[in-house]
């Protein structure tokens, strides 16, 4: 039986996830560099994740993460058809609804992939490390995994969303210094973000050892 710690860690991961796919859309300038806005939000599904992992165990984590890139696909394609339907005769907000929602596809889809792989990675690298070097040292554990997963999200996310090359739709920079720059500032607003939410696996007692 679900305790109610894990009910409430499922339902916050599956709406951090969404609420960062949605800033995702917006990219705003932060210290002169572009940034998608759900970064601030995202890097706290990986300690989110750990913390299910911990909870529930390795399974249902992987299924927890490919469900809420099913949601989120979902949730890009209903707004996206939403957008699309003829307003009512002077409906409020009816063009700033279709400005907002009518997705960038590369971005959605760049956020969406490197979600995937990078927490099915985390998955893997939080479970090697309890299962195979030592179960003591929650925040260690939580450290290791993220300090993995996070560089990879970064790449797969600005490589799809930011480089040069053609893909679904016009590049939105024009040269790869650009592109590594918007990487290395991702990278490190998105470990910052991790470091502090860090301390969260400590919400519920540890049961490792039992899996």
């Amino acid at each position: 039986m679900l305790s109610r710690i894990a009910v409430v860690v499922v339902a916050a991961y599956i709406a951090a996830q969404m609420v960062a796919d949605i800033a995702s859309l917006k990219i705003g300038v932060i210290a002169g560099q572009a940034v998608d806005m759900g970064t601030f939000i995202y890097p706290v599904t990986f300690t989110l994740r750990d913390l299910v992992h911990k909870s529930l165990g390795k399974r249902n984590a992987q299924v927890l993460i490919v469900a809420a890139a099913v949601i989120n696909l979902v949730m890009t394609l209903y707004l996206m058809w939403s957008a699309a339907v003829p307003s009512a005769l002077n409906a409020s907000g009816a063009a700033e609804f279709s400005v907002v929602f009518a997705p960038l596809w590369r971005i959605v889809i760049a956020s969406i992939l490197a979600e995937l792989i990078s927490e099915l990675i985390d998955t893997e690298i939080y479970h090697l490390f309890v299962s195979r070097i030592t179960i003591r040292f929650q925040w260690l554990r939580v450290l290791v995994s993220n300090s993995v997963s996070v560089p990879i999200d970064s790449l797969v996310f600005v490589l799809l969303a930011f480089s040069p090359i053609v893909f679904l739709g016009a590049p939105f920079v024009e040269s790869w210094a650009v592109t590594w720059g918007i990487f290395v500032f991702n990278l490190l607003l998105k470990y910052g973000v991790t470091l502090v939410s860090m301390p969260l696996i400590y919400l519920t007692p540890d049961r490792d050892w039992e899996r």
